[in-house]
């Protein structure tokens, strides 16, 4: 069981995780189903293809530990080029369905952009001149690119890495407890190790990420504002461009400070994701040592725990 896959998930279900949890409306599923809809076929073969690749990175510890096995039991040089070949196999396998569901990844995404921005456009061309009085221009021209281009994300990206970690988890768990279920229990008490720290970390990443966004939605309406004819004629008008500068440059030191602890709140999270991963791997070869010095495990099953742990 993949615990770091564990980790990013709980991080990004956390970060993006809405404060005020609205319901998941009907409305809102046919939205969703409009725009997928014509992308069915592609979605159906990215998933599919999301599915096999999980399947092919499980199988391949299990034969990494085959391949132990067998040289630790002095079977012939056939069974151990074969496991070998076999392995090779897979590696080019992943890699070539790799492309491919990048490709449709990117085929599919690219295509929401153009969907999503499309509609966009023509609803707010139908808007009443009232609503362009009320509204800022940089938030609309905001709602055009940063929001369209993370609904697409959350169809493409995120879709098949949701997709593919489930399986991928599933099949770990069930490939672990199949070689020792003890080391696997000792393996899900790390687990809030994990977790927490990732759920804490995702909803304050998720507060500087929603001001940082605020922050540049301000700024590209103050330079789509102030650089135009007639917004520089009032600033230049009212003597306010000393003002309008010291507004604009304490908003960027903002997003520049927020960029800094962004960084480093992800390199703590990167750093404590690792050290527990290590700290994981030293328990699966310390217990599973313990146990195939008593017979109790094979020596390809410890490294094939290994391998599936991290």
């Amino acid at each position: 069981m993949d615990m770091e896959v564990t980790a990013w998930m709980s991080l990004y279900n956390a970060m993006n995780a809405q404060e005020d949890r609205r319901p998941f409306s009907r409305a809102t599923l046919r939205r969703i189903g409009a725009f997928a809809r014509p992308h069915r076929k592609r979605l159906v073969r990215f998933l599919l293809l999301s599915v096999v690749l999980a399947v092919l990175a499980v199988a391949t510890p299990l034969l990494a530990g085959g391949v132990v096995d067998a040289i630790v039991e002095g079977a012939a040089l056939e069974v151990v080029v074969g496991i070998a070949a076999l392995i090779g196999v897979i590696a080019v396998a992943e890699a070539g369905l790799g492309l491919v569901a990048r490709w449709l990844s990117a085929s599919i995404g690219e295509a929401l952009i153009l969907d999503l921005r499309t509609a966009v456009f023509d609803h707010v061309q139908r808007m009443p001149i009232a609503f362009f009085t009320r509204t800022r221009t940089g938030a609309l021209v905001s709602r055009l690119n940063n929001d369209v281009i993370g609904a697409q994300r959350a169809f493409s990206d995120t879709l098949s890495g949701v997709v593919s970690n489930l399986v991928m988890l599933v099949l770990t768990f069930v490939a672990m407890v199949g070689i020792s279920w003890q080391i696997t229990l000792l393996a899900l008490l790390l687990l809030p190790l994990f977790v927490l720290p990732a759920r804490r970390m995702g909803t304050r990443l998720a507060r500087l990420e929603r001001e940082a966004a605020n922050h540049n939605a301000v700024m590209s309406t103050q330079m789509t504002e102030r650089f135009s004819a007639p917004g520089a004629t009032l600033v230049k008008l009212f003597s306010r461009p000393a003002e309008e500068s010291a507004e604009f440059a304490a908003r960027a030191r903002r997003v520049r400070d927020i960029g800094v602890r962004t960084a480093m709140v992800q390199w703590v999270f990167i750093t404590a994701l690792t050290l527990v991963s290590a700290l994981a791997l030293a328990l699966v070869y310390g217990f599973g040592g313990f146990y195939a010095l008593r017979g109790q495990l094979d020596p390809g099953a410890v490294v094939a725990l290994a391998l599936l742990l991290t």
